[in-house]
């Protein structure tokens, strides 16, 4: 059932994500009557070192360059050229972003002179396609022609519709990844609880004379078997679960409304074969050692009748675990120690606790021995004062001796003792039969600290980022706008604006073998825009940013004052500028920051607003709103706003839907180990008929084992968070970045007492289903 749930779930979210790669296909709009478009340059190529040679990177421009005017006076010669319906604005702000009021410019890649102001970013030709990309490869200014479908690229909409299924992405591949996890990690412990329970059937075999590669053969038979049949049935169940998922991303608010996937196997073939090999892959390796152990399982197994786990812990597991677990903290220590900044990223918070998480549950077995006897007088089993009385004695390994006293009594005479042996008889079962704790603890341990590293984690980073946000922004109202009207000379008396537009800015570093991409924000007037923020200043002077500077942050390889560094600038333009002033590293808010002028495409999509004394407040929010026509709101909703201080609302119901995938995992992994733990224990709990124990008690006792297997699961699980998000509060104090861990203790809990009733109804379900232990 798990790997066909698995294989449901890959096959569903593979459908999802084939889907959110690419845009729906749209009729184009804007030059829905031109044959031919001919569209600025949209990337920044530029020449790396790869080793003795030279290669190069390609990225996409923060603003895509405008058509050159000479290029638009030779198109026209060619045919009827038209700017489309509802032309995008690239040049409006040459005058409201620069200090000077000049109009910005650049050259092309010949080196002629354009004028940005009335060039616009992408024109209509009717001309034949061949002469226009003649033209264009003439003109050597890296313009695109578009025919066909391909002229949708320039319309609004296809840059909506790509930056609406980003989200989408990284949802469904996160889920992907810890569906793929769990459903490994669930079908591994499964089998090789198979194996330690069928140790004497294996046993009989070899006693008839079966060799040990027979055993072997046979057991990886069953699981290529199991794993095909389960893996076609997860296919089919993926095709009819895709649609709904896709349906439930909507409602959610996590894809777009016309988010949508085909139904049936009409979608695409590479989820399906994806999720049937994955599911035969892990069915088999999740099978491989505990094959390999049953293989060397001798004749006289068969004759064995103990229950106490004898070498539960071989030596290859414990050293696998050890590895997994060493090399976990090891990686968090070395990313800690040469990239703190990963540890705040989704992918690296989800994936490192996976390699804890399998370490510690390796080692399980061992594990429980230290564990349970923090449990060693649970309040709810035994009465203070009462401990001698119930004749148990518990040896080494858990061993249980009955003593002269009668070890169980009617509920309703002598009730301390009655407890006291409940409770003894539960602990001595948890600590002797380890690898049975062990198949109940490793997959609560899993959840437990899946549930408290994504959430805690993704709360932790968001409430630094909203707590540093609050730090550095020194403004009393604030301006928003997609497009926004520059604020020019005292038009809102009583104010202090300070206008700015998100840009980018690439640089060359590692010795010139990377291409990085650092945001960054273009900034009108630097004096006004350094007395509206707070910006974390370690060196240099905001103030003195000019058209030949930049301010960068340490992450930089170039980052002392006074040193030049080589930049291409949003719109690809290549500049040599003096750094100024320094900032922290933070949380990655702490970017680049130009002068306006070095990103004259770059629309104002927000200004600062400090007031003077006296000002007021209702009529400078009024100005704003007629000057600028954008929403003015106070800082304190703006910051609420864009930086809440928990997560965001679809990031939590994602977390919620990964939460629902984990917790459905555990269950089917607690019930199928309680179900078939439930015969092998049969002798045992008749033996407890047998010296006075009712049905009652035995099954209080099941379920005392199984609450405190999943306790111990959970403390484990809990370990495990706790070391993880140790390390991100290490990163934290690294970037500089406001410290405040956020344990998420409710869906901690009840993700415990989810696992705790399945596995405790599991265990009584299956002494109820055994007439002669509970009858």
């Amino acid at each position: 059932m798990a790997v066909a749930l698995g294989v449901a779930l890959t096959a569903a979210m593979g459908v999802g994500l084939a889907a959110s790669l690419d845009s729906p296909v749209r009729k184009p709009v804007r030059f829905a009557g031109s044959p031919v478009v001919v569209a600025g340059r949209d990337t920044l190529t530029v020449p790396v070192r790869r080793g003795p040679e030279v290669g190069h990177v390609t990225k996409p421009l923060a603003h895509p360059q405008p058509v050159d005017n000479e290029l638009l006076r030779e198109l026209g010669r060619l045919g009827k050229t038209d700017k489309g319906v509802g032309q995008k604005r690239t040049d409006r702000k040459a005058s409201g972003h620069t200090r000077s009021g000049h109009t910005a410019s650049g050259r092309t890649r010949s080196g002629r002179t354009r004028s940005d102001r009335a060039a616009p970013d992408a024109v209509g030709v009717t001309a034949p396609v061949d002469a226009v990309r003649a033209v264009v490869a003439a003109s050597g200014t890296g313009a695109r022609v578009l025919t066909g479908d391909d002229r949708r690229l320039v319309d609004p909409a296809t840059g909506r519709d790509a930056r609406a299924l980003v989200a989408v992405n990284s949802f469904l591949g996160t889920a992907g990844g810890v569906a793929a996890f769990v459903s490994a990690f669930v079908t591994a412990s499964t089998f090789a609880f198979v194996v330690a329970l069928r140790r004497r059937e294996f046993g009989l075999l070899r006693a008839a004379g079966a060799s040990r590669g027979q055993v072997r053969r046979w057991l990886l038979g069953e699981a290529v078997v199991v794993g095909a049949v389960a893996s076609a049935a997860g296919c089919a169940g993926g095709a009819w679960g895709a649609p709904v998922l896709a349906r439930a991303l909507v409602d959610a608010g996590v894809a777009p409304p016309w988010f949508t996937v085909a139904s049936g196997f009409s979608w695409t073939w590479w989820p399906y074969q994806l999720a049937f090999w994955t599911g035969l892959v892990v069915a088999v390796a999740g099978a491989w050692s505990a094959v390999w152990r049953a293989g060397r399982v001798s004749p006289v197994e068969a004759l064995r009748e103990a229950s106490l786990d004898v070498g539960a812990m071989p030596l290859g597991r414990r050293v696998v675990g050890g590895l997994l677990l060493a090399g976990g903290l090891g990686l968090l220590a070395w990313t800690w120690w040469s990239e703190p900044a990963e540890l705040l990223k989704r992918k690296t918070y989800t994936t490192q606790p996976m390699v804890l998480a399998t370490g510690v549950a390796a080692l399980a077995p061992a594990l429980v021995r230290y564990v349970a006897p923090l449990f060693r007088r649970p309040g709810f089993l035994t009465r203070r004062g009462a401990s001698g009385a119930a004749g148990v004695a518990v040896g080494r390994g858990g061993a249980v001796g009955l003593g002269r006293a009668r070890l169980f009594c009617p509920l309703g005479r002598k009730r301390g003792r009655s407890w006291v042996g409940l409770g003894r008889v539960a602990r001595a079962n948890v600590a002797g039969s380890v690898r049975r704790t062990g198949a109940v603890a490793a997959p609560v341990l899993v959840v437990v600290s899946l549930v408290g590293c994504l959430f805690g984690s993704a709360a932790t980073v968001s409430g630094a980022k909203a707590a540093e946000a609050r730090e550095r922004t020194a403004a009393q109202l604030v301006v928003t706008g997609d497009e926004l009207r520059p604020v020019v000379g005292g038009a809102v008396p009583g104010a202090t604006v300070a206008a700015s537009a998100a840009t980018a800015v690439f640089v060359r570093e590692d010795s010139g073998t990377a291409l990085v991409r650092s945001e960054a924000r273009a900034v009108a007037d630097p004096e006004a825009f350094a007395a509206v923020t707070r910006l974390p200043v370690v060196a240099g002077d905001v103030r003195r940013l000019d058209d030949r500077s930049i301010v960068v942050n340490e992450e930089w390889e170039r980052h002392r004052v006074g040193e030049r560094v080589d930049v291409w600038l949003g719109g690809g333009r290549r500049a040599r500028l003096r750094i100024v002033a320094v900032l922290e590293r933070g949380m990655g808010d702490n970017g680049a920051y130009v002068t306006a002028r070095n990103a004259p495409s770059a629309p104002l999509d927000r200004m600062d607003v400090t007031l003077r004394d006296g000002a007021d407040r209702t009529a400078v929010a009024a100005a704003l709103r007629t000057t600028t026509g954008g929403q003015v709101l106070a800082a304190g909703q703006w910051l609420d706003a864009e930086y809440p201080p928990g997560m965001k609302h679809q990031t939590r119901l994602g977390l919620l839907m990964l939460l629902a995938i984990c917790l459905t995992y555990t269950a089917i992994s607690l019930l199928s180990t309680q179900l078939m733990t439930a015969p092998v224990r049969a002798p045992e709990l008749r033996t407890l008929r047998l010296v006075g124990a009712t049905p009652a008690q035995i099954r209080l006792v099941v379920g005392a084992e199984a609450a405190l297997a999943v306790t111990v699961g959970a403390v484990l699980g809990l370990a495990v968070t706790a070391i993880a998000l140790g390390g991100l509060t290490a990163a934290l104090a690294s970037l500089s970045a406001p410290v405040g861990v956020v344990v998420p203790w409710a869906v901690m809990g009840v993700s415990v007492g989810v696992c705790g009733v399945v596995a405790v109804g599991g265990g009584v379900l299956g002494v109820r289903r055994m007439p002669g232990a509970a009858a």
